[in-house]
């Protein structure tokens, strides 16, 4: 693998999520790209047990178990401000059996599917970013195959990712300040698309407070029209 920068691509203007993809793919289809099968990329969170904390009122720790189509025989367990264990997929069964000590967060599921395309040396994963049902944003992979150093191509990498995201381009990912001149791996790409995930999940948060203030006021309003 190469190096890779994963980003969120904003929902365009009056578009819905759909909408917005079909647009960049056939952005990526105009410069030349040809369709390469599908991708996936998951994410379920876990909280440690309360029966591990004690009575010493201690936070929980987080840890997200993830998977990537690009490496099926390999699970992804990146705890919160620690390490990334890449483990084969038989780690899946030993969460079930480490209940007593990680439990599944409620509705914690989350992840991107789409299309894979190849453009010479690029290859780029547009996908729709899903909670439960729903969609919830639209996730863009780029990844420079023949580079490994992430300080000798991200000026080549940034020029393409202007080529067809303009002005919603992105910045160098956080992963390159850790690994600047260091040989970029699978687990690079991981910690990129939990951060977007982390990222997105907020956003809904935010969405949904927003969307309770509105009822509550609503509510406050039509109580006052009536006399007391």
């Amino acid at each position: 693998m190469g190096v890779t920068c994963v980003s969120q691509m904003p929902v365009a203007e009056g578009k819905s999520v759909q909408q917005t993809v079909e647009l960049l793919t056939r952005k990526l289809e105009m410069l030349g790209a040809e369709k390469q099968g599908t991708f996936c990329v998951d994410c379920e969170t876990y909280h440690t047990a309360s029966s591990t904390l004690g009575s010493q009122g201690q936070a929980g720790k987080l840890m997200y178990v993830m998977h990537n189509s690009e490496y099926p025989l390999s699970c992804f367990a990146l705890f919160e401000n620690g390490p990334c264990l890449i483990a084969d997929t038989n780690f899946d069964v030993l969460m079930v059996k480490l209940k007593g000590f990680f439990q599944s967060a409620k509705a914690s599921k989350i992840e991107t599917r789409g299309t894979r395309y190849q453009y010479c040396d690029f290859l780029v994963k547009v996908g729709t970013v899903t909670m439960g049902p729903s969609a919830r944003g639209i996730s863009v992979e780029v990844e420079y195959g023949p580079c490994v150093v992430p300080s000798d191509c991200w000026s080549l990498l940034l020029e393409f990712l202007q080529s067809f995201l303009g002005s919603h381009t992105p910045g160098a990912p956080a992963v390159f300040g850790n690994r600047h001149d260091a040989v970029y791996g699978p687990a690079d790409t991981v910690v990129q698309y939990m951060e977007l995930f982390n990222k997105i999940r907020k956003q809904q948060q935010i969405l949904w407070m927003g969307r309770d203030l509105e009822r509550t006021s609503s509510l406050s309003c039509n109580f006052s029209q009536y006399p007391t």
